[in-house]
């Protein structure tokens, strides 16, 4: 009787392993979608920018701050909008997101000239 437990125990525990691994995999499509992954490249592209434009003295490690902030905004909103819709974004999701990003952009280059 005691074998039978631990035995259906560990068919339990297997399963739920084998589980947590499909999960996972459907996680990581859902993140490299490719409408998410054309936002979060472009977050990372303007993330980018600005380090840069610090670097170079363009901006100040403050107006840094505040369009990071910005960008950190943007990519909040786009996991909030992915949360909600099984892990992808919509076309108008997507279209909404852009237009932060180019909002974003504009002031990169405003503040570094």
């Amino acid at each position: 009787m005691r074998v039978k437990r631990n035995f259906t125990i560990a068919i339990i525990g297997l399963g739920l392993a084998l589980g947590s691994l499909s999960d996972a995999s459907a996680a990581n499509f859902k993140q490299t979608h490719p409408r998410r992954a054309e936002v979060n490249h472009r977050l990372a592209v303007e993330n980018a920018r600005i380090h840069r434009n610090v670097m170079e003295g363009k901006i100040t490690p403050q107006e840094a701050a505040a369009l990071h902030k910005e960008v950190h905004g943007v990519r909040t909103q786009e996991r909030l909008d992915a949360s909600l819709n099984n892990g992808h974004i919509t076309k108008a999701e997507q279209r909404a997101l852009n237009q932060n990003e180019n909002a974003i952009s504009k002031q990169i280059y405003q503040a570094a000239h």
